[in-house]
């Protein structure tokens, strides 16, 4: 009952294409997805996908549905809610919590990325009560208010304009001297008056009672501590790699993204990694699906041979 052809684990893009084009092989593959639903990252970005080509949402949990809708056309087994104990990758089984076995001959990690912290006084006490989720969705909320935002990439940036497009004042403390988002980001942002930029710090504290009421930041060269009154922070500090199940088993970058070869396999004999966990060059929605099919039909391949 628990032995399949191939265990897919997550079901973000990756997993979700992979678990398709498995069925379109003919290869009995199980998804086995640790939230309630499936989607990874699609469920948090909230503005319109305009760039996965042929397709256009107005969210990504649109474009999740259109996706799940066509693997459930498929024979595919879809678990979610379950939680993985230990994965043993050479003998290509998981157990999960509660001591349930599950067996295959090949493994297909797509387990994506998560959001970095900043591993603060106050992130966690604060979430969801000052401290963002996402700037298109929750731009209401800081109609009139000061809003502080923490990084210096693309999602900051862009994040900043949308913000500053409602909020009295909006500062993007940055570590560095200078931005790493695109020029056009950057340039838009320098030019709204209601836009300040704070670099070479860093946000040692998210501070208030009920909600957030501000936030101390350390200025990197002369160690001054400023205290900076905000209603809102949002983080955009990057992402990383949802792998700490599979290290020591399978080769991995320093930061902890899996290894992979053209044909998405590992170091591994039968065990392959697709989309954004095994991808930090182009972590996007198409190359997420494009690996999850080369997995598939590499898999499809050696089961010919």
């Amino acid at each position: 009952m628990n032995n399949y052809d191939v265990i897919i684990i997550g079901g973000g893009p990756g997993g979700l294409s992979a678990a398709f084009w498995c069925a379109e092989m003919g290869l009995k593959a199980i998804i086995l997805e640790r939230e309630a639903v499936t989607g990874g990252q699609l469920l948090r970005t909230y503005g319109d996908i305009k760039n996965y080509l042929g397709v256009g949402t107005a969210s990504g949990s649109e474009l999740r549905d259109k996706f799940l809708h066509q693997v459930e056309t498929k024979d595919v087994v879809l678990r979610t809610g379950v939680e993985i104990e230990t994965a043993y990758l050479v003998e290509r089984k998981v157990v999960l919590v509660g001591g349930e076995e599950i067996r295959a001959e090949s493994v297909i990690i797509a387990t994506g990325v998560r959001r970095r912290k900043l591993n603060i006084s106050g992130e966690d006490e604060f979430r969801g009560k000052g401290i963002l989720e996402s700037g298109v969705r929750d731009q209401d909320q800081v109609a009139g208010k000061r809003v502080v935002i923490v990084g210096g990439g693309d999602a900051a940036l862009e994040n900043a304009l949308i913000l500053g497009a409602k909020a009295e004042k909006v500062f993007v403390v940055h570590r560095r001297d200078e931005f790493t988002a695109r020029k056009e980001f950057i340039e838009q942002a320098e030019a709204n008056e209601n836009v300040e930029f704070v670099f070479n710090s860093q946000l040692t504290a998210i501070i208030g009672n009920e909600r957030v009421e501000g936030v101390d930041v350390r200025d990197n060269a002369t160690g001054a501590t400023l205290h900076i009154p905000v209603d809102a922070v949002l983080i955009r500090v990057g992402v990383e790699p949802n792998t700490e199940l599979f290290r020591g088993q399978i080769a991995t970058d320093k930061a902890g993204y899996i290894c992979i070869n053209a044909d998405c396999s590992t170091d591994l004999v039968d065990i392959f990694a697709v989309g954004d966990a095994a991808n930090p060059l182009s972590p996007t929605i198409n190359s997420a699906a494009g690996q999850g099919a080369t997995a598939a039909k590499s898999i499809a391949h050696n089961f010919i041979r």
